[in-house]
């Protein structure tokens, strides 16, 4: 005789797969930053402290903005996207409102946020990304986001997670 299998019924039907969903999603959309920025020499240049990214004036590129820490436009580069998942939409671990990166007075960065027609990347928390790192979390929060549908609906009634050497992987 098998056991049961619960009803699930509404909008919580498959929270797993949504929650797992939206971290792939925040997962791409970092990556995606990351991968585009490495096209340009902004990256590697340590007096660029913030991007503004202009993805709102034309849907075939996007507009950057390279500032250094005191405001001042430095350079820019244009990004042409030929598909849709090549667009740089706010990452909130690069953006400089969630990462406190501070914004001269005054400064034609302050102008540039002022406008509120696009978003500033803190090259900082850019630099500091580990995609690897991201990606190995990324994909145990999926799982653990999975884990608790196939939980719910009776796939799975307990599970053992060694994490040996996380490294290794």
């Amino acid at each position: 005789m098998t056991a049961p299998q619960p009803e699930i019924h509404g909008p919580d039907e498959f929270q797993g797969f949504h929650e797992a969903r939206h971290v792939l999603w925040c997962h791409e959309a970092r990556t995606r930053v990351r991968e585009q920025l490495d096209r340009t020499t902004f990256i590697l240049d340590e007096g660029v402290t913030a991007v503004y990214v202009d993805n709102f004036s034309r849907a075939d590129r996007v507009s950057l903005s390279a500032f250094d820490k005191s405001g001042r436009l430095v350079d820019s580069d244009t990004l042409y996207i030929d598909e849709p998942e090549q667009r740089l939409d706010v990452a909130p671990e690069f953006d400089h409102d969630f990462t406190g990166l501070a914004v001269p007075r005054g400064s034609e960065l302050a102008r540039v946020v002022a406008r509120e027609d696009g978003w500033i990347i803190d090259m900082s928390a850019l630099r500091n990304y580990d995609l690897l790192a991201d990606r190995r979390a990324a994909q145990r929060a999926m799982f653990v986001a999975h884990l608790k549908d196939m939980m719910t609906n009776g796939q799975a009634r307990g599970f053992l997670i060694d994490l040996g050497d996380a490294d290794a992987a």
